[in-house]
């Protein structure tokens, strides 16, 4: 008898296959005397849609809903039956004995390969092969050391719970919302709560209204130096009242006075901890403005093709204590430039500082944190942004082991005619884990908080030379980008009073590290937010959706609560139907507060509107000013004419006046391929402007500041 190994991809499929042997082909597998390795696809099966059950279900009506099935049925994925089929013929077959799931190691992977072993109504024995890297080692480690499926009934009941209760609170209320307000609107359990965070922040900068206000600068001499007035009281430097700030600058102006006290403090920040996949995101983000679904791609192939790091869709940033004498070894690995210098520190150490910060069994969960797999990187075949990727990994890998960052922070207050100046100043006294960030490091001294401030103590005499009121202005709030979204996905119980309920989200935040670069793509793929520049900005449509749900269906304390209750059932600690009874009670309640909400809300018109059989087609815009003939239709990246397989190339892109802070919109197109002119609001060296908007004879967009 043979063992069916069963992978979720074919890359994995084929490594696991190269380790037991198995280089005899046949379709969609490998095999060998004693194994036959094959795959999935991601995810084979699905759950079935409402017409599955009932054709009265096809059609969308408030009267048809809730839509509760008695049970939930799964269905083939459309694109992927081949495969499905493969692996029932090999499940089925007399020639396999037993199978090995070796799916991604966590929810995910575990309901993937349970789906396809239900779906194919197998019942043969299973062993769950759990590893975290892809090298050759690890897989031969794994699969010595496998458990039986069973210890994982538990993880697979919170990832089918997860699924079916998305798809209940999905479907029905996206059916209930839409039929109310007569237009196309997607709910979901984690994407309206992340869209909430969004839409109050947007609330925040429209609400805001700045204030002027004034600082007072002091220029010192004998010795040089500058001061900024502020309020002993307060500590603030804000002066509101311009006459004031005149009345302290002509005050002080020309006039002696005292160094009235110096004093420094050290800081001390110790090396920033391992990768989890959302803090890679977020510097990915901020470094180099990589979107989390690019950053997660990018990570995804790293390990699966190229081996060259652990498991990426982790959310533990600490590692467990049996990788402790596997470290020095890891590190020699990256004993190659541009990694010599800083490794040669570490192995040059009596021994490897591994403090909890590095390794602690309690806080890893499903997979340790991010770092190098054990193998020699092979830095050469890597792409410009793979490399981008790898590099963060390694020097955060390399700089755990590294002393702290210290500088002092000094200050110097001086007194003149009453009125009190600070002056301060950081100096760097030892680099410590920074020097693997050079340029950050260079940054830090370039700053002018780290001009060299002058030799001074308390009682010295000091002179005003010159003063200066400088105006500013109060700054609304910044709007989220992907590095601060994924912040506040990830602590999304800050936005929750109830105790118990923040403290489960602190334990997994909205989504996880594995589907919040989806979730912002799909927020991005309905139309609720866009992309400007780096920023993420509610649409309309998105800051109306907001409007319309009910509290519950926004808020995160409703996943605070289903995140407590899924990670009980991971535990065994909560009973699966118990659950799911719970999350049925909250469907009817959201059908009941659709039917009863007043209708107060009226959604932008659809860019798309529906065809016969629930098919979307484009909506046409106006008449293609190039052609004459071909009408103008959207896609998610521009407006095209419908005569494009004729040749007719004309084409507005949503992003030309990125430059600007402008994302084109149907209604503007639609003006625009009619000769007409329009106004949006945009920013033009980071003050906002009314621009007019046109199309050239040329036919390419034009603007120009109002």
């Amino acid at each position: 008898m043979k063992t069916l190994v069963i992978a979720e991809k074919p890359s994995v499929g084929r490594d696991i296959a190269r380790v037991l042997g198995c280089a005899s082909k046949a379709e969609g597998c490998l095999f060998s005397e004693k194994y036959i390795v094959s795959w999935a696809i991601g995810h084979l099966v699905t759950l079935a849609e409402p017409e599955d059950y009932s054709p009265v279900w096809k059609r969308w009506s408030m009267d048809t809903l809730p839509i509760m099935p008695e049970s939930i049925k799964l269905k083939p994925a459309p694109n992927t039956k081949k495969q499905l089929a493969v692996l029932k013929k090999l499940m089925d077959s007399k020639e396999a004995g037993q199978i090995i799931c070796a799916t991604d190691s966590g929810r995910e992977g575990e309901l993937i390969f349970r789906y396809i072993y239900r779906i194919n109504g197998c019942t043969k024995p299973v062993k769950r092969l759990w590893i975290s890297s892809m090298t050759d080692a690890a897989i031969s480690a794994g699969l010595a050391s496998m458990k039986d499926g069973k210890a994982y009934d538990a993880l697979y009941e919170s990832a089918r719970c997860r699924s079916e209760a998305d798809w209940l609170v999905g479907m029905n209320a996206s059916r209930a919302f839409t039929i109310k307000y007569n237009a196309l609107l997607s709910v979901g359990r984690v994407q309206t709560p992340t869209l909430a965070i969004i839409a109050a922040r947007q609330k925040e900068i429209e609400a805001f209204v700045p204030k002027d206000y004034w600082e007072v600068r002091a220029d010192f001499e004998e010795p040089t130096y500058t001061g900024v007035w502020f309020d002993p009281q307060t500590k603030d430097s804000k002066i509101l009242d311009k006459t004031k700030a005149e009345e302290i600058s002509a005050k002080v102006k020309g006039k002696e006075g005292v160094v009235s006290g110096v004093t420094t403090e050290r800081k001390k920040v110790p090396p920033p901890q391992l990768y989890d996949l959302t803090e890679l995101q977020r510097d990915a983000n901020k470094r180099f403005g990589f979107s989390a679904q690019k950053t997660l791609s990018i990570a995804q192939d790293l390990y699966e093709k190229r081996k060259m790091i652990t498991y990426p869709r982790t959310d533990s940033r600490h590692l467990s204590d049996d990788l402790t004498p596997k470290l020095p070894g890891l590190l020699k690995r990256l004993n190659i430039e541009p990694y010599k210098q800083y490794v040669s520190y570490a192995l040059g150490l009596p021994s490897l500082p591994v403090t909890p910060r590095i390794v602690d069994n309690a806080k890893v969960s499903d997979h340790h944190a991010i770092i190098p797999a054990d193998v020699t990187p092979r830095i050469a075949s890597l792409s410009d942004d793979e490399l981008k990727i790898y590099d963060l990994i390694v020097r955060r890998f390399i700089a755990v082991f590294y002393p702290a960052y210290i500088y002092d922070i000094t200050a110097i207050i001086s007194l003149v005619e009453g009125e009190r100046f600070l002056t301060k100043g950081n100096t760097i006294v030892q680099p410590g884990w920074m020097e693997l960030y050079p340029q950050d490091l260079t940054a830090a001294k370039d700053k002018p908080e780290e001009a060299p401030l002058p030799n001074v103590k308390t009682g010295d005499p000091v002179k005003v030379k010159d003063t200066k009121c400088v105006k500013k202005k109060t700054q609304p709030p910044k709007p989220y980008n992907e590095a601060s979204l994924l912040s506040a996905m990830e602590h999304a119980g800050r936005f929750i009073e109830n105790e118990e309920l923040a403290a489960a989200l602190k334990e997994s935040g909205l989504g996880t590290p594995a589907t919040r670069a989806a979730i912002i793509e799909r927020l991005i793929d309905v139309g609720y937010i866009t992309r400007k520049a780096k920023s993420l900005i509610p649409t309309e449509k998105g800051m109306k959706l907001i409007e319309a749900v009910p509290p519950e269906l926004k808020s995160p304390e409703t996943t605070g609560k289903w995140e407590k209750g899924l990670g009980s059932i991971a535990k065994a600690d909560m009973d699966p139907e118990k659950f799911m009874a719970s999350i049925k009670r909250y469907v009817n309640f959201l059908i009941s507060s659709a039917k009863a909400a007043e209708k107060t809300v009226e959604f932008p018109a659809e860019a798309r509107k529906m065809k016969r059989g629930g098919k979307s087609a484009p909506a046409k815009l106006g008449t293609c000013p190039k052609c004459g003939t071909g009408d103008i239709l959207e896609n998610s990246k521009k407006f095209y004419c419908s005569r494009w397989k004729d040749g007719c190339a004309f084409g507005i892109w949503k992003n030309a006046l990125e430059r600007f802070s402008i994302t084109l919109d149907a209604d503007t197109a639609g003006r625009l391929t009619r000769g007409e002119e329009a106004e949006a609001k945009g920013t033009l060296n980071g003050q906002e402007k009314t621009f007019v908007i046109c199309l050239g004879k040329d036919l390419v967009v034009k603007a120009r500041v109002k």
